[in-house]
């Protein structure tokens, strides 16, 4: 009889780091037309600035000719992967604006310099699905509607009126996402949130955040006349 051995499927494996860049530049040039001048401007750029410091700083010194040369490459190189990164967050980014969630995708990956947010939205509207995302940082606190200006405006106006109940002096900044023409775009909306005039310190930060946590950890009303804390369990029969 022959002997049958079971063997484990071998994973596939993934592919290489020049071909996840070959990918995100397929996937870019794809969703954005203009990508592909941008990473040639970034690329050639550093390199001509190069060869010109080469001719004008080491003309009669090979070595320093080839340095300059080397490191004008080296440049474009790293040029090139900072715009082919940018212009892939971008394509990405439209390719979900316009979609539930899509601010909570954003707050997630791209915060920094002191923004913290959820993902999850403080409040949505179960008809529209329009939501309320909240961001807290330097700017104080950022509350973003997500959907029309009309319909986000209200809740947004809520969720301050919540906020400013158990924070009177923190300020309460405003960003729309949405259809409307004076809406932030999606990939702007951290640039936009960084803009924000500074308004707290780091603890600060940290003691607002905290407390905003717990209003929204108690947030569930707890109905008139009753104490939780003096209910008695009913006598047996």
């Amino acid at each position: 009889m022959a002997r049958t051995t079971n063997t484990a499927p071998k994973a596939p494996k993934e592919p290489g780091r020049l071909k996840q860049m070959y990918q995100v530049f397929q996937m870019t040039r794809r969703y954005d037309s203009l990508a592909i001048w941008f990473l040639l401007l970034a690329f050639l750029g550093p390199v001509l600035i190069g060869l010109v410091l080469a001719f004008l700083l080491s003309r009669d010194q090979i070595l320093g000719f080839v340095l300059y040369i080397v490191a004008g490459v080296l440049g474009g190189v790293l040029v090139f992967l900072i715009v082919l990164g940018r212009r892939a967050e971008r394509a990405a980014y439209s390719q979900i604006a316009g979609q539930p969630g899509a601010v909570g995708a954003v707050l997630k990956s791209s915060l920094r310099n002191g923004w913290t947010a959820s993902e999850m939205p403080v409040a949505v509207s179960p008809k529209t699905q329009d939501a309320v995302y909240r961001a807290v940082g330097r700017g104080g606190v950022a509350l973003i509607g997500e959907g029309p200006r009309s319909r986000t405006q209200p809740m947004l106006e809520g969720e301050r009126r919540n906020i400013t109940r158990i924070l009177p002096n923190v300020p309460v900044t405003f960003l729309y996402v949405g259809p409307d023409a004076e809406s932030v775009p999606l990939h702007k909306l951290p640039v936009k949130l960084r803009s924000i005039k500074s308004a707290l310190r780091k603890p600060e930060i940290l003691a607002v955040s905290n407390r905003l946590n717990s209003l929204g950890r108690n947030g569930l009303p707890i109905p008139k006349g009753m104490d939780p804390t003096k209910v008695r369990a009913p006598r047996p029969r």
